[in-house]
This record gives structure tokens, sequence and C-alpha cells, in this order.
């Protein structure tokens, strides 16, 4: 169950991230001011750990995905679907244990001055 609702969850935050970014990328052709402010108010720490937020849901969604596509595709698969789930989490902890340090890092780096 919980596989299935961090999917749904996920695939929501993905489509509004997008149609977010749409929007504020369109801006360049109404006015690229406004758009330059929009870019502007991204670069504090909040946004920087919503982009570690955002990449943890897109990894799991992805891996997720794959997990789904073979529980559909080969019988295998629906007898080992608690296994694969468990391999999903390890796949997204590995993921985000190579992203968010470095990230976060760079992220709040800019804040003190360097980079």
């Amino acid at each position: 169950m919980w596989s299935w609702v961090l999917h749904r969850i996920t695939g929501i935050a993905i489509f509004f991230f997008l149609l977010v970014h749409v929007l504020d990328t369109a801006l360049i052709r109404v006015s690229p001011e406004a758009y330059d402010a929009v870019i502007g108010t991204y670069k504090n720490p909040v946004m920087g750990i919503g982009e570690v937020a955002l990449v943890g849901a897109v990894a799991y969604h992805a891996y997720n995905g794959l997990r789904i596509i073979l529980v559909d595709m080969w019988s295998w698969a629906t007898r080992h679907q608690r296994q694969l789930w468990w391999g999903v989490l390890g796949l997204w902890a590995v993921t985000m244990l190579g992203f968010a340090p470095r990230h976060l890092m760079n992220v709040f780096a800019e804040i003190g001055g360097g980079h």
C-alpha cells in the first residue's frame, strides 16, 4: 500500500513542479525582468532543500515505476513485490545519499559567500 500511496504523491508533486516550471519559464517571453525576479527568488536555502525533495520525488517515482513495469510484465515479479519495493527504497536511499549532501553543501556554501 505504501508504494502505491508514495507513487501517487510523488506523481502529483512532480506534476505541480512541472506546471510551475513551465509557467515561470514562459515569463521570459512576457517580461524578462519578471523572469529574472522570479528566478532570483529561487536562490535561497528553502528552495535548495526543495530541490532535494524534488530529486527525491523523481527518483522514487522513477524506481517505483520500473518496479510496477516488472510486476505488470513478469509473474516472478508479482511473487516478489515486497522484495522489489525494498529494492526501490534501497536504490532511492543510495541516490539520495549521493545527491543530497553534495547539493546541500553547494546551497549553504552560496549563503556563506563561498563557491
